[in-house]
């Protein structure tokens, strides 16, 4: 019998007179469909406060985080009509001088007392939309690597496999055509290590917004992946939304691949991968390609001679200071936690403070974005990738 809505206090009553009579909390608890827990609670009040404790309870917090004293306010709200552009933590230090005896409010309850009363002006997040990058056009191997997850299929055992695919644009060689259970980062990681072993390092890849190649969240469309990229020196090239003739070499490759090694699908990945296998032999190494003059793949690729290696940490001789992004996405400087992205969780960052109290977060060779006193997120600059991400000149 659970409680009866319309008359909470008499199934209280109820519930209390049971316990008095010499019944078992559990054989109550049951019958009335709460837990052990809940009936202890409800009796504890009663025993303390008799049937008042039997009343619905205030869930109003005992203190409140921003409650300060009325003239505290109305001096806030003072000093911010005098000088207009000061923000909190100039009009709390003024506070605290015409308040040595009280306890100084928070720079989070100034802040508090000037946006309910309408004084605080907030900013427009600007949230990233994909528009592509500049797109090179590099004519001789490893200058530029297209990637891209061929459509997802059925397998006959009911799974779905995911072909994760690599080739170089000028030669048209395919590097790799992995079938994959999910297009989760940690297996893009896998391959892409695997691959950058075996030929070396491009001078940039190029792939459409999707994850794990982009994030949509992220400052700049950033992801884990493309992040490691920048760190050993590839280039980043993204198409625009919703333009995949931009990487169309790549594409025509996955509708012959999709007539020649997936129709129809094998059972599992083992005998799907063989598949592959057997498929990025022969378009590599048999078939003419009439878009290089007939001849094989095989024939104008040559590995990188850019050797793949764990990358090290950046250096900023020109920042105040090197900082190690936390797991959760954050920067911690001076007991303060500033939100930046977990894209970036474990990398080094440099800051720098620009202006008064105004720092600037750097990653590598890019600004990424500012964040002052007051905020606990960094806000984007302009973004620094969309000219920047030029592939390197072919070695």
């Amino acid at each position: 019998m659970p409680w009866n809505e319309s008359n909470l206090m008499n199934e209280r009553i109820k519930f209390v007179a049971r316990l008095l009579d010499g019944e078992s909390m559990t054989a109550v608890c049951r019958e009335f469909g709460i837990t052990r827990k809940t009936g202890y609670k409800i009796f504890n009040r009663y025993k303390k406060i008799g049937l008042e404790g039997l009343q619905n309870q205030s869930r109003r917090p005992h203190r409140s985080a921003n409650k300060i004293p009325f003239q505290v306010e109305r001096s806030i709200l003072r000093i911010k009509k005098e000088w207009p552009n000061w923000g909190a933590p100039k009009i709390r230090e003024k506070i605290i001088r015409q308040y040595p005896d009280l306890k100084p409010p928070a720079k989070s309850t100034v802040h508090a007392v000037l946006e309910r009363n309408g004084l605080v002006k907030k900013r427009r997040s600007r949230r990233y939309r994909a528009k592509g990058t500049d797109l090179s056009d590099p004519q001789s191997p490893n200058g530029l690597w297209c990637t891209d997850f061929k459509g997802e299929f059925l397998l006959g055992n009911k799974k779905y496999c995911y072909p994760l695919t690599i080739t170089d644009y000028s030669s048209r060689y395919l590097l790799a055509c992995e079938s994959l259970e999910s297009t989760k980062e940690s297996f893009a990681f896998t391959v892409f290590e695997r691959i950058f072993k075996e030929f070396g390092l491009p001078n940039a890849i190029r792939s459409d917004n999707g994850i794990p190649f982009a994030s949509p969240t992220a400052l700049f469309g950033l992801s884990k992946l493309s992040v490691w990229w920048l760190q050993l020196g590839i280039a980043v090239e993204r198409i625009k939304p919703g333009n995949p003739q931009q990487n169309g070499r790549h594409e025509r490759m996955h509708l012959t691949l999709k007539k020649e090694a997936t129709q129809p699908a094998s059972f599992n990945f083992l005998q799907q991968q063989s598949r592959f296998d057997d498929f990025v032999d022969e378009f590599n190494n048999e078939r003419p390609h009439q878009a290089i003059g007939m001849k094989y793949p095989g024939e104008l690729y040559t590995p990188s001679v850019r050797v793949y290696s764990s990358p090290v940490p950046p250096e900023y001789p020109y920042h105040d200071k090197t900082i190690q992004v936390t797991r959760c996405g954050r920067i911690c400087l001076e007991g303060r936690k500033i939100n930046l992205s977990t894209v970036f969780a474990g990398q080094f960052v440099g800051i720098r403070e620009v202006s008064d109290k105004i720092w600037l977060v750097s990653f590598m060779d890019y600004d990424l974005g500012f964040f002052d006193e007051e905020s606990n997120k960094v806000d984007p600059a302009e973004n620094p990738f969309m000219a920047k991400l030029l592939p390197m000149s072919s070695v």
